[in-house]
């Protein structure tokens, strides 16, 4: 798959995304259009496994499928209303990853959720990082701190040695420092 389909599919994909109270979503056909999916029915079968899928990873089906009835205008204006579903970037992700991978764009979404899903990872981690650092970096603050007060208060090397082994004790559960 060369560069430009991957662009115009990815743009694509993002340009049909909706959004409803905060929430990102997009329609299962509009969906069924971008893999190309060419009957409803036949992309039924594949949001069926994914909804198993989203069962079986104990998600609650329903946060990320949900059945809505969309109105399509029809000849003389007309217009009908036909079944659609409101589908979540996770939802997507599970009928991509069930669908016919011969298809290049189903073949594209199946890379590009897994990408997505990396950087997601990654964002996570960085952001655990740098808790863990502010944390650590408060943690030496506050023992700076009490170090001072201890030493202000008269307390010698031996006596502030003996209040953090009694800290350390108290941290983890009775276990000594090592």
């Amino acid at each position: 798959m060369d560069k430009e389909v991957i662009e115009k599919l990815k743009k694509t994909f993002e340009d049909f995304a909706n959004e409803k109270d905060g929430i990102e979503f997009w329609f299962a056909r509009d969906l069924q259009n971008l893999l190309e999916y060419d009957e409803w029915r036949n992309f039924l079968n594949v949001i069926e496994k994914a909804k198993i899928a989203c069962k079986n990873s104990d998600q609650n089906v329903t946060d990320h499928f949900f059945d809505v009835n969309k109105t399509i205008q029809m000849p003389k204006e007309a217009s009908k209303d036909i079944p659609d579903i409101m589908l979540t970037r996770y939802a997507c992700y599970l009928i991509a990853q069930n669908g016919d991978s011969r298809k290049e764009p189903v073949a594209f979404a199946q890379s590009y959720f897994a990408v997505q899903t990396r950087k997601q990872e990654l964002i996570e981690q960085r952001i655990n990082l740098i808790e863990r650092i502010n944390a650590r970096k408060k943690l030496i603050a506050s023992e700076t701190e009490l170090s001072k007060l201890i030493y202000e208060r008269g307390v010698d090397e031996e006596g502030l040695a003996r209040i953090r082994s009694k800290g350390d004790k108290a941290l983890f559960g009775g276990k000594q420092q090592q």
